[in-house]
């Protein structure tokens, strides 16, 4: 079988299948959303020499360029671990009928290849090499130099692979990045410094070039030979049964009848791999503060201040709370089918998620660092969070009606279905609430009284909370027979 009959076969599963004519707009926004990063990438790939050679004109503006590439490099894995979709699940037809496993495998692999990913280095790079050989650098130079980095993204996009398949390897990503970070951080050693040079030796020194060629038939390989491991019908359709952990979770029961929703709630956080995700990046949630209150420019500018004092505590809540009940989509059908309170689902789903807030909140005490000032407004954009913005969360969360793979990480486009411009509208008030709450008080009086109005937004919350259950509750309920019709749905 050619590998254009497998480029035929895709084809015809993605139009025959039951969204292909849906989401008509999420459609129109990922193309328009296409076409501004290709537009950007080919702007930068243009513009980059010319910029550098106004901000740094007393050095060589291609070996400036080279310094500031590793971070490219990094930020170009973390994005794909986060974002990029590996089409892994379109072998399983395949294993049933005469096909060669070798033809199937290299198909799956090129197609990995052929991401999206994978293109905008190409807008990106080639410009910047066009624009080296205008300015008369070394021609040969210039394309092997290409070449290379066109070498490095194949070596991230199989890297990718290894790490979303493979602990060890993550593991040992992670470790080696922690490494290199720390490094460069508390300045032991330039390592931004010596990949510079290593950048701007495939271009002086062309032999250079064959060390990332060889990185990408060494991960193909790898990548191949995990593959050709796995590739057995009982091993890709029935999981491997595995005895199940315990946990003592009778700390819970003070909690009286929303102790059994929490107890599911948190096994379920414990032994799946999408729920642990999103604790992951609420963990990161916890840094995003660093991005404003570390420039001096958002000092004068206390709003955007207020809006990331939101983020810092409010990870686990939005990232959490956006997918009630998706969580539950896997016996969502069979929870409705019994006698259960859907006031008493909620409120554990609304507890949870205070209780992560408030985990954030202590966890943000290093930012006292910053000022009492700042530390302050954080705890006010957790009165908001937990009085406020969960509950603007969980109403938003009814109208997400896309079923979750519980043990399947996270890509972002891997299911616009998902997508409802009602749902983007219910989260304005998430963004520009606590902007607004703060803002007008403090522009009216002063700092003091925004952050005053901004933590009583909570309380009166707080106050109100049966009243706002009630709302969400009603709006869960009506749509309860749509959403146990879309969780069926296969996609």
């Amino acid at each position: 079988m050619k590998l254009s009959k497998f480029s035929s076969f895709e084809w015809k599963k993605f139009s025959r299948s039951s969204y292909f004519e849906k989401g008509v707009v999420v459609k129109i926004f990922l193309i328009l959303g296409a076409l501004y990063f290709i537009g950007l990438a080919v702007f930068l790939g243009f513009a980059i020499i010319f910029g550098l050679e106004k901000a740094v004109p007393d050095q060589d503006p291609f070996i400036t360029l080279n310094n500031f590439l590793i971070y490219y490099v990094l930020a170009d894995l973390g994005f794909r671990y986060f974002l990029q979709q590996l089409p892994v699940m379109n072998i399983k037809p395949f294993m049933i009928i005469p096909v060669k496993r070798s033809k199937v495998i290299n198909y799956l692999l090129l197609k990995t290849s052929l991401s999206f990913f994978n293109i905008l280095p190409i807008l990106f790079f080639l410009p910047v090499t066009g624009v080296l050989i205008f300015k008369s650098y070394d021609v040969l130079g210039s394309l092997i130099w290409f070449i290379s980095f066109l070498s490095i993204s194949f070596c991230i996009n199989y890297a990718n692979f290894l790490i979303n398949k493979t602990q060890v390897f993550f593991y040992a990503i992670i470790s080696v990045l922690i490494v290199l970070v720390g490094l460069e951080y508390f300045s032991i050693y330039p390592v931004s410094d010596l990949f510079g040079e290593l950048f701007y030796g495939f271009y002086t020194d062309k032999y250079w070039a064959v060390i990332p060629i060889i990185l990408v038939y060494l991960l193909f390989k790898a990548n191949y030979n995990y593959i050709l491991k796995h590739f057995y019908l009982d091993g890709a359709i029935v999981e491997k049964k595995e005895s199940v952990k315990q946990y003592d979770l009778s700390f819970l029961n003070r909690f009286g009848k929303l102790s059994t929703f929490l107890k599911n709630d948190v096994r379920m956080i414990l032994r799946n791999a999408r729920p642990k995700q999103v604790v992951l990046m609420s963990f990161l949630f916890l840094f995003y503060g660093l991005i404003f209150y570390t420039q001096d420019i958002y000092r004068d500018m206390p709003a955007f201040l207020a809006f990331a004092s939101m983020f810092v505590t409010g990870g686990f809540l939005i990232s959490f709370g956006q997918l009630v009940p998706s969580w539950d989509s896997e016996y969502y059908k069979l929870m409705m089918s019994q006698n259960i309170s859907y006031r008493q689902y909620l409120e554990s789903k609304w507890l949870l998620m205070v209780v992560a807030c408030v985990i954030s909140f202590i966890l943000s005490t290093p930012y006292i660092y910053f000022g009492w000032k700042i530390y302050l407004m954080i705890a006010a954009g957790a009165s908001f969070n937990i009085g406020l913005n969960s509950f603007i969360t969980l109403y938003g969360g009814a109208l997400n009606r896309v079923p979750i793979e519980l043990n399947q990480k996270a890509k972002a486009f891997s299911n616009t279905n998902g997508f409802n411009p009602t749902q983007l509208l219910i989260s304005l008030p998430k963004i520009l609430g606590p902007m607004i709450i703060f803002y007008i008080p403090y522009k009216l009086i002063n700092f003091n009284a925004g952050l005053i109005a901004l933590a009583a937004s909570g309380v009166l919350g707080l106050i109100f909370k049966q009243k706002f259950l009630s709302i969400v509750e009603n709006v869960y309920q009506k749509g309860k027979y749509k959403t146990v019709a879309a969780f069926n749905e296969k996609q």
